[in-house]
């Protein structure tokens, strides 16, 4: 364990991350697994915004989304793996306390990015099928350019919260965080000093992303529901619907987990449930998206069909 002298109180310079077992076999079948879910969530991802850029048929709104999304998704789950998976092979999971600070802001902007943009793309839907004939107006790739940023910036602005209240803490020991990565609850668990008012300010930035976006879906999804079945057409709803499900699915997924660590009190669930979750939302999900986007979209697949008969016939 390593220290610095400040005054009369020690400040911790490392932390020690407990990980997920201790069982040496354990852990090298889970850094196998692990290891593979990440190739899976990158080359996924990476295809995914390859994809969309060199369809001219995929050149439209909903996909311009998708693309950040998986660019998100990379950063997401790589704000975690590769120090989880290189803690897996080492004795002592050491995270130094400048890494353990960054390694929190980042899960801060990205998990805030994919909740705007998941955002985003709900209005989109909801311009798509409630307003096909101001769609290209009120969908233009100016206003497309402007969510984004502002999915960005409000992931920035979230990240900014979290590393200021990290700063903020005063760790005078023991510096051993039971997770296998630097979340917030197990670092305020250690803070020696008052973090009342971080506490606060971090909970009602985070609170507010999930707040906000969650009502802009919630609504969006809303009047498309009344939109589809004030439809006529068996074909047209249909349609409506399978443009919406990808979405939906995963938009419950991320909401659901996220909802269960960071809203549900924390008595219904021990550590190691925790710690189980957190791998889905971190790990899976973002190897999910792709698969769950392409896997139900015609659009998706038939442009994958023709860029694999170009580079087949050429």
């Amino acid at each position: 364990m390593s220290w610095l002298e400040n005054g009369n109180h020690t400040t911790v310079a490392e932390f020690l991350l407990l990980g997920l077992t201790d069982d040496p076999v354990l852990r090298v079948i889970l850094f196998t697994i692990i290891l593979c879910i990440y190739l899976v969530t990158v080359s996924g991802n990476l295809s995914t915004i390859l994809l969309i850029r060199v369809s001219s048929q995929l050149h439209h709104p909903m996909y311009f989304f998708l693309s950040h999304l998986a660019s998100v998704d990379i950063g997401y789950s790589s704000s975690v793996t590769p120090n989880m998976l290189v803690n897996f092979l080492v004795e002592r999971n050491i995270i130094s306390y400048l890494g353990c600070g960054i390694q929190l802001s980042l899960v801060a902007f990205f998990g805030a990015a994919e909740c705007f943009l998941l955002a985003a793309m709900a209005y989109d839907r909801f311009m798509a099928i409630c307003n096909p004939l101001l769609y290209s107006t009120k969908m233009s790739t100016q206003v497309c350019i402007l969510l984004v940023v502002a999915s960005y910036i409000g992931g920035f602005l979230n990240a900014s919260f979290a590393m200021v209240s990290f700063c903020s803490f005063l760790f005078c020991g023991p510096n051993i965080i039971n997770h296998f990565f630097c979340d917030f609850a197990p670092l305020i668990e250690l803070s020696c000093s008052d973090v009342s008012v971080y506490v606060i300010a971090t909970s009602f930035s985070a609170g507010s992303v999930t707040m906000i976006t969650a009502l802009v879906i919630a609504i969006s999804y809303s009047y498309i529901l009344i939109t589809i079945l004030k439809m006529h057409s068996t074909e047209g709803r249909q349609k409506a619907f399978s443009t919406c499900t990808s979405h939906l699915t995963a938009v419950t997924l991320f909401y659901g987990t996220v909802t269960f660590i960071y809203v549900m009190p924390k008595s219904s669930f021990s550590i190691d449930q925790n710690k189980i979750v957190s791998v889905f939302y971190l790990l899976v999900i973002p190897m999910l998206n792709p698969l769950i986007y392409s896997l139900r979209n015609n659009e998706i697949k038939s442009a994958l069909k023709k860029q694999i008969w170009r580079k087949t016939v050429s």
